[in-house]
């Protein structure tokens, strides 16, 4: 089945990302546009750097140095579940992730997967969950939850209703769907372009 969600890992990532910089002597703010909207207005600050024998100084200029610590993207999202092949039933053959082959599957000392969700993961956890699962909202978007970006949330509509998984669509009545896993763990597909 070809996923809806995953980009093999091989494929070139594509962002729709501008940059917006202002620089004031050694400051500058940074903040990106993403469909038109502005996003995280940053204050990063530059250093001066002194090289001396074999000691490097850095003289800070900024206030803002400590919440500097290179932030770079959400790398893996941790999901708990009670059965491991029951849940790869629903993330491989349901919603088409893959399995990154590379990543080690016998050094924990519990059952896990992770999968490809883009350029990112979701680490399956066959571990007990301290969370009740009766309860929960009907609507994920009331719920903990996991949003993965798809380009088309009718095309995973088809793809729900086929296998009879349950799901609401967004309240705001942007192009997105929420359904739950086999555990109820709540997930949000937002459509982007």
């Amino acid at each position: 089945m070809a996923s809806l969600l995953s980009v093999p890992p091989t494929a070139p990532l594509q962002h729709k990302v501008n940059r917006v910089g202002v620089i004031i002597p050694h400051k500058s703010y940074q903040t990106s546009v993403r469909n038109g909207r502005l996003h995280g207005l940053s204050l990063v600050t530059k250093a001066k750097m002194a090289v001396e024998g074999d000691v490097l100084e850095k003289e800070s200029v900024g206030a803002n140095d400590k919440s500097d610590y290179g932030v770079v993207s959400v790398h893996h999202v941790g999901i708990l579940c009670e059965n491991l092949e029951r849940s790869l039933e629903f993330y491989q053959n349901i919603l088409g992730l893959e399995i990154n082959e590379a990543r080690p599957d016998d050094k924990l000392p519990y059952r896990g997967a992770w999968l490809w969700v883009g350029s990112e993961m979701i680490h399956l956890m066959e571990l007990p969950n301290p969370d009740p699962l009766t309860g929960r909202a009907e609507h994920g978007g009331r719920d903990r939850h996991t949003c993965i970006a798809i380009r088309d949330v009718s095309k995973l509509k088809a793809i729900l209703d086929k296998a009879g998984i349950p799901y609401t669509l967004s309240r705001s009545g942007r192009p997105a769907i929420f359904t739950r896993d086999p555990d109820a763990n709540a997930l949000e597909f937002t459509q982007v372009e």
